[in-house]
């Protein structure tokens, strides 16, 4: 891309990140606080319950055009699990210090009780698509039904569809095109066109292995995730507790690091809420957010489409998702790149720090299995990033050419993030990321009652000794009459 245009994007974008993140980063922690004191600490007190749920997920879907719960958790971790795990995470530290890592778990944390929140909502206010019977839903929906406000529906849909349907998958392709550079130099392995325009290879391999996918429905993005979404993050957990084991001397030291300089100050923005925002709490607040998407809106989308007897079922299950992606995931980038020590040296970018970072702990092989690594991550998330944003085109005009026109223009986004530089590939995800979870945290504050009626209903259930609670409309008179639904 030219250097000068570029740069003039870049400029322009970051100029408007500036106020929105500078409110956001204070909103973010409000509103998490505010949902684990309202549900009573669920990710605390039925957290151990969520991972007899998610056990329980895999039975096949009793609703033929349903998916199960587990397909549903690993169609959002598929999205989750990407690149903020792995150059997300390598940002935050590069810009914010180690102690933007502990920013990153306090976003968890508090985010495990919006995912509940929003993934509960999806699956009450889910619809049956008229032509093919599967379950569609999302914040589109329930802001549509429980806030009656179809104008702020569509806008979210609009906002979604531009942040996942396309910035983040031009993340995810910008990250693939930067680990196999680093690690195979195939940035110069180009076709030049007449008239000297320059293709990229690699750009033109994701623009069709992306197609072969999206053009097969959200069912097949479900079984292709299911397949290797668990693979792909277990073979990296052991590469990362491998290299936990060979610096465990350290790990005391790494930790101390992280929380003694997770509270120094350092003003990342300017106004009244940024005089009180350090470096460190930006950065792991920003890529915590763009890493495990609790609260954005997003993950709601994959959770409306599965089966489930209660919606509280799904919300305990993408609560886990959560778990797993930042305490999980993210901590072993973390080690990896602590352990190395070369977090502090300014030259790398990205997930090329990660590169480093890893080959500096196993040898040069590092280099080439966390290119295979990222690329499984990348494209496993523009797999879920697409399905996604499918479910909000479908919400606002479900028509056959509607369809095929997003789908190109996907397809021109995937290609655009593979030449496209770093900084501003990732301050466009910045923008669009802070608006979507805006509308979103906002209409989910406003439908909280809902949420702590499915939740009563479901521990009165557990503490009648019903192993398996199932929700009925029916039992709630009162709320009936607000969620137009012919399913619960």
């Amino acid at each position: 891309m030219n250097e000068n245009l570029n740069q003039t994007l870049l400029d322009w974008v970051n100029a408007l990140n500036a106020p929105l993140w500078d409110f956001l980063v204070v909103f973010l922690v409000a509103v998490g606080v505010f949902y684990t004191i309202a549900t009573g600490a669920v990710q605390i007190r039925l957290f151990a319950h969520s991972i007899k749920v998610m056990k329980n997920s895999r039975r096949p879907s009793q609703d033929p055009h349903g998916i199960t719960p587990f397909q549903a958790f690993v169609t959002g971790l598929a999205s989750r699990v990407g690149v903020g795990n792995v150059a997300g995470v390598a940002i935050a530290i590069a810009i914010g210090g180690p102690g933007a890592v502990f920013w990153m778990w306090l976003t968890a944390f508090l985010g495990m009780s919006s995912a509940f929140v929003e993934s509960s909502l999806a699956q009450l206010f889910k619809v049956r698509d008229p032509q093919n019977q599967q379950f569609r839903g999302g914040p589109a929906y329930y802001i549509t039904q429980g806030l009656k406000q179809k104008w702020l529906g569509v806008l979210f849909a609009i906002s979604l569809i531009l942040t996942y349907g396309f910035v983040f998958n031009a993340v995810q392709a910008n990250a693939i095109s930067g680990a196999t550079s680093h690690a195979w130099g195939w940035d110069q392995a180009n076709m030049i066109l007449a008239g000297g325009f320059e293709v990229s290879w690699v750009g033109l391999a994701l623009v069709v292995m992306t197609a072969l996918i999206i053009f097969g429905g959200i069912k097949r993005i479900a079984k292709v995730a299911e397949s290797f979404v668990p693979f792909m993050a277990l073979l990296y957990l052991i590469v990362a507790l491998y290299i936990a084991i060979l610096n465990f001397d350290s790990l005391p030291a790494m930790f101390q690091l992280i929380f003694s300089q997770a509270f120094e100050f350092e003003a990342a923005a300017g106004g009244f809420f940024g005089a009180m925002i350090s470096m460190a709490m930006m950065m792991g607040i920003k890529r915590g957010l763009f890493s495990n998407e609790a609260g954005m809106g997003s993950a709601p989308n994959a959770a409306a489409a599965s089966d489930v007897k209660h919606p509280v079922n799904q919300g305990l299950v993408q609560m886990l998702g959560v778990f797993v992606d930042t305490f999980v995931v993210c901590s072993c980038t973390a080690i990896i790149i602590l352990a190395s020590g070369l977090y502090e040296n300014a030259g790398f970018e990205g997930v090329a720090l990660t590169q480093m970072a890893l080959e500096s702990q196993i040898g040069a092989w590092g280099d080439d299995f966390l290119a295979l690594i990222l690329f499984l991550f990348a494209y496993s998330s523009i797999i879920g990033n697409y399905a996604y944003a499918e479910g909000n085109v479908q919400f606002i005009y479900n028509h056959r050419a509607v369809m095929l026109i997003f789908r190109i223009l996907v397809l021109a986004m995937v290609y655009f993030g593979s030449i496209a530089s770093v900084p501003l590939i990732w301050s466009m995800a910045d923008l669009f990321m802070g608006v979507m979870a805006s509308i979103n945290l906002i209409a989910i504050l406003l439908l909280m009652p809902f949420v702590l009626m499915l939740l009563k209903d479901y521990r009165r259930q557990l503490k009648q000794g019903i192993k398996e609670p199932v929700f009925k409309l029916d039992r709630h008179p009162k709320y009936k009459a607000k969620v137009d639904s012919d399913i619960w």
